[in-house]
């Protein structure tokens, strides 16, 4: 293990600005300290390269995704998804972003309320559905991982198929804290489009 963090202090500059670059292009919410623990180098380092490559701050990057062009969503009010949605396609993928406060957390160990996480991802899961009426049949969790107070989840949902005449979608959502999951979900999505319900259906989008 030592010799690997030998070898990343010494990479040039040139070749650790293009790892900075690529590991922001892979994971736009990555911390400026995430960054330093996988760089090895110091918090005002890393600064100063984001700096030298144009690259803002992760608060200035959060308000440039959310200001891009993503569809709106129909199945319920914006205020009402949990976390803020930075992405949006509407019956294929979305991703949102939210943040453990103090009210979401136990008091004395400062770990999140497991019914936060959860309801960052079923809002999703139903904010991804394009219909005016989408509302939770099942769904399957997991927690991986205990989620902190201050740690950001980034949750990213994908539409796995429509069928029953568009009646009902499958949605499975994998929320992250870096680029470690902490939690998995697989929701079963009624919605208003269709009345009849029949087995099959198209297939949705690729795990990523």
């Amino acid at each position: 293990m030592a010799k690997v963090v030998r070898t990343i202090e010494r990479l040039p500059k040139r070749e650790r600005h293009q790892l900075l670059g690529s590991l922001i292009d892979d994971n736009p919410f990555i911390t400026d300290q995430e960054l330093t623990r996988q760089l090895k180098v110091s918090i005002q380092t890393v600064r100063l390269d984001r700096l030298e490559l144009g690259i803002p701050e992760l608060r200035e990057r959060m308000k440039l995704m959310a200001e891009r062009s993503y569809d709106p969503v129909r199945s319920l009010p914006l205020d009402e998804v949990i976390g803020d949605i930075v992405d949006l396609q509407l019956d294929h993928s979305g991703i949102s972003l939210f943040e453990i406060k103090e009210e979401h957390v136990f008091s004395r160990t400062g770990i999140a309320r497991g019914h936060h996480v959860f309801a960052q991802a079923n809002s999703l899961a139903v904010a991804v559905i394009n219909d005016e009426i989408a509302l939770t049949a099942t769904a399957d969790i997991r927690f991986v991982r205990q989620v902190k107070l201050g740690e950001k989840c980034i949750a990213k949902a994908y539409v796995r198929s429509i069928s029953g005449g568009r009646s009902k979608a499958k949605v499975e959502v994998f929320s992250y804290v870096s680029d470690e999951m902490v939690f998995q979900g697989s929701f079963l999505i009624y919605r208003s489009a269709g009345e009849t319900v029949i087995e099959g259906g198209m297939d949705g989008a690729d795990r990523n």
